[in-house]
């Protein structure tokens, strides 16, 4: 198997809406490349990277797919990712491993809520990129208007690099202003160019367009600059230098026509991606930490330096066992080399090295910096961490996910599942980490969470086909909380049991009063001369705690309460402490009901961005929920409505939300703080928990 070095290879991360046609283009790809014989099709569920049994049911990517063709002697690795938001964890890994991201329009769309969703991300990871205009074939294709929203709502950089010589159903021929050439294709498969003399209709738009695109490199460099105002152009040697650095320094986004049905536009593009996009050591060096240190060193992508790689991504086979799929960012890997994992402390030896097309494998005898490969049955190591020689020991920056914005509690359809639930949602966890899963012990249920219902479904049914578990996804119960707004000055209960030989006997008298919200629970011993043996306080204590937690109106947990323990009585021989256990659970309960209870619920700060012809639905929605709105920005051509809004008011908001704005809003929420709810809503959560609790005795 060739091998290739860190010059010689390109990591591309495919992103955009879904529907856009990333993995039909990831197909046609591949087959120009050679590596696969046909191309196969969404609809017929044989395409190279849609290879699970659910993306075919479906039709749409769940998982992102690593891909790898040659090109002119340059190893292309392609990551088709998901479009559908529920999976954006998917693109979030391959765009933190990728060095330059390709965004993926529509032609008669233009620009959709996935891509400026996935755009946002580009940014954030401060990649190089580049747009190819797709489905230039379609009957609506209105390229140049694309290209402009492209220009306004993804990067002003954005420059033609190809343009269709004709739009529409008659799509066949690109004019490529690096060549100044007509490049027209065969039909679909036949993989047969052309290249001719520029027609003398076009010949005036392409000159055009050449020199925007001489004018945008020369921008991006002094020494270009002046060559540029000297001589009127750039020669090819300046224009490949420049390009290259503008591109790398995100000053220029090449633009290309494409139709991945038609396979129109694709050699111009390999040819460019070869020639023109970042090679990974061409790109900053990775700053990554020594390990158990704050401090930072800037990793090179050399091979011939020390080992490190980093895992962005697993997949479980049923035959093959856990694999794991790296980034090299250093140094060569063999198999057999040892490597620690600086995130576990473990030891792990490589086993067989692969490159994947999907789930097809190859192996190969080694991998050189920069490039992506996979290893399976590693022991202990799994998605977002470090493995590297042990004269190196740094930690490479781990992923970061977004918070969930949709939660449900799992509940077994049988006794007895529950350790394998855990065991199987944790293994979804590793392939899916933006789908989260841990058991609540306040309100005893495990709440499995992610990006949308979708995500959400697909686990439980990895856990039926996989585990053999079966599950339903319920409401999560609400972590309220129980508080007093009065004050109570005496609440006594004597605790006196006389059954035969030693009985039991407490007696205490309590004081109740409310503490400012978040200053917890506190407990005063004002006992005076020994009427409660001090060796009984701790029990007494220890009721209190465990009543607060066990809750009186709804089984909350009783919050910012200041409880004094002032006078009581005990016996010689029957008082013990259980006794006084039992006595203090009682006079607080007594108290609690005395003292002005009420019940706070969690409230929560969300931030939703839509497009504004949708402001008015949103805004009435949020108040339906009793949601309270804090202000409104913009971020053209968006606007960012913040508010406050109370969790239990937001189960399943996500899926409404994407239902009021043809899937084009999002949003995101965050905890704030706990808040007194109204007694009419007071009154409908104890009637529920009152129904549940007799449902349990059923």
């Amino acid at each position: 198997m060739k091998e290739y070095n860190p010059d010689a290879i390109r990591n591309i991360a495919l992103v955009g809406h879904g529907g856009s046609g990333k993995t039909t283009i990831s197909e046609l790809l591949l087959y120009t490349g050679g590596e696969i014989n046909r191309i196969g099709k969404i609809e017929e569920g044989n395409t190279t990277s849609d290879f699970n049994s659910n993306e075919i049911e479906r039709q749409i990517s769940i998982a992102a797919s690593p891909l790898h063709l040659d090109w002119n002697n340059v190893k292309i690795n392609l990551l088709d990712t998901p479009g559908f938001p529920d999976f954006i964890g998917q693109v979030i890994s391959s765009l933190h491993v990728a060095d330059l991201a390709v965004a993926v329009v529509k032609s008669a769309e233009g620009i959709e809520v996935g891509t400026e969703l996935t755009w946002d991300f580009v940014k954030k990871y401060h990649l190089p990129s580049a747009v190819i205009i797709n489905k230039v074939d379609n009957e609506h294709s209105k390229f140049f208007e694309t290209l402009l929203q492209t220009k306004e709502r993804l990067s002003s950089d954005v420059t033609i690099i190809s343009f269709p010589a004709k739009e529409g159903l008659n799509f066949d021929s690109v004019v490529d202003l690096i060549k100044m050439k007509l490049v027209n294709y065969g039909e679909s498969g036949t993989k047969k160019i052309t290249e001719s003399d520029i027609p003398a209709d076009l010949k005036e738009k392409a000159e055009a367009l050449r020199i925007e695109l001489i004018e945008k490199v020369a921008e991006s460099n002094e020494e270009l600059m002046n060559k540029f105002f000297e001589v009127g152009t750039l020669s090819d040697e300046d224009l490949l230098k420049g390009l290259k650095s503008a591109i790398v320094n995100r000053s220029f986004v090449p633009a290309f026509a494409f139709s991945s049905s038609k396979g129109v536009g694709v050699n111009t593009f390999l040819d460019f991606a070869s020639k023109y996009f970042p090679a990974p050591n061409e790109r900053n060096a990775a700053e990554v930490k020594i390990k158990d240190s704050e401090n930072k060193i800037q990793l090179k992508c050399d091979p011939s330096g020390e080992p490190a790689l980093f895992i962005f991504k697993s997949l479980s086979e049923q035959h093959v066992g856990e694999l794991s799929i790296f980034k090299v960012y250093s140094g060569t890997l063999t198999p057999g080399t040892d490597m620690v994992n600086t995130h576990r402390d473990k030891v792990e030896r490589l086993g067989q090295l692969f490159i994947l097309n999907g789930r097809n494998r190859k192996e190969v005898s080694s991998l050189k910096a920069g490039d992506i490969g996979a290893v399976v049955k590693l022991k202990d190591s799994h998605t977002g961490d470090t493995l590297c020689s042990k004269n190196l020991s740094i930690v490479i920056p781990e992923i970061n996910y977004p918070h969930p914005v949709i939660r449900f509690a799992v509940q077994p359809k049988a006794k007895g599942d529950e350790d394998k639930i855990s065991a199987a949602l944790h293994t979804a966890h590793e392939e899916e980490p933006s789908l989260e899963s841990r058991y609540d012990g306040e309100i005893a249920q495990t709440i499995v969470s992610g990006q949308g219902e979708l995500q959400l479904n697909l686990a439980i049914k990895l856990l039926k086909d996989r585990y053999g578990v079966e599950v339903d996804l319920v409401e999560p119960r609400i972590p309220y909380r129980e508080t007093i707004k009065g004050k109570c000055e005496d609440a006594e209960y004597k605790h006196k049991k006389q059954s035969g030989g030693r009985g039991q006997y407490g007696h205490v008298h309590l004081k109740l009063e409310p503490v400012p919200r978040g200053n917890g629970y506190e407990f005063v011993d004002a006992i005076v001369g020994g009427v409660v043996p001090g060796r009984f306080v701790p029990a007494v204590e220890k009721g209190l705690k465990e009543i607060m937690t066990k809750g009186i109106l709804t089984g909350s947990k009783v919050v910012d309460v200041r409880v004094t323990l002032f006078d009581g009585t005990y016996h010689s021989v029957d008082s013990d402490e259980v006794s006084f256990k039992i006595a203090a659970s009682q006079a607080f309960k007594k108290g609690f009901m005395d003292a002005k209870p009420v019940i706070l619920e969690p409230i929560y700060d969300i931030t939703v961005k839509i497009p504004e012809e949708y402001m008015g639905d949103v805004m009435g929605d949020i108040s339906s929920r009793r949601g309270k709105i804090l202000g409104m920005d913009s971020e053209s051509p968006f606007q960012i409505i913040k508010a406050k809004v109370p969790l239990a008011e937001l189960h399943k908001y996500s899926t409404q939300l994407r239902s009021l704005t043809q899937g084009r809003g999002m949003f995101s929420m965050s905890f704030s703080h706990y808040e007194e709810v109204s007694k009419d809503i007071e009154g409908k959560i104890i009637e529920e928990y009152q129904k549940s609790k007799e449902e349990d005795k059923e």
